[in-house]
């Protein structure tokens, strides 16, 4: 199972140079987790830069994925994560969740550098 981080989609979705690293993990829904968390950064994101129609088609694209919400148990792994790593309340969020479904983190985000079962691009 794969999960990218926020700042994946959004290199995907604007075709960045880092996007070929994506695009397998995105495309294969069948294996593709989605945090609510994501869902909400990307939607803030593109109805801010974009309007909401494009943030709407985003958001269903994203939908075909197994979306997972924020349980408690994520909640509470997530904050012992955030105070043991040192990493903000979002990227624990993403990362418990992963580690919960047994999922890879895709990401070019700074703050997932070194965790296990991450696999980060250093942002070009």
């Amino acid at each position: 199972m794969n999960l990218v981080d926020s700042s994946g989609w959004l290199e995907y979705l604007t075709n960045g140079k880092n996007a070929k690293y994506f695009a397998k993990a995105i495309e294969d829904t069948e294996k593709l987790l989605v945090s609510t968390i994501n869902i909400y950064e990307i939607y803030k994101k593109l109805l801010v830069e974009k309007g909401e129609n494009i943030a709407l088609e985003i958001v269903a694209l994203m939908n075909q994925a197994v979306v997972i919400d924020v349980t408690s148990l994520i909640a509470m792994h997530a904050a012992k994560i955030s105070y043991e790593k040192k990493i903000p309340m979002a990227d624990s969020i993403i990362y418990a969740t992963a580690i919960n479904y047994n999922a890879t983190v895709w990401t070019q985000d700074k703050d997932f550098e070194g965790l296990n079962n991450v696999k980060y691009f250093p942002k070009k």
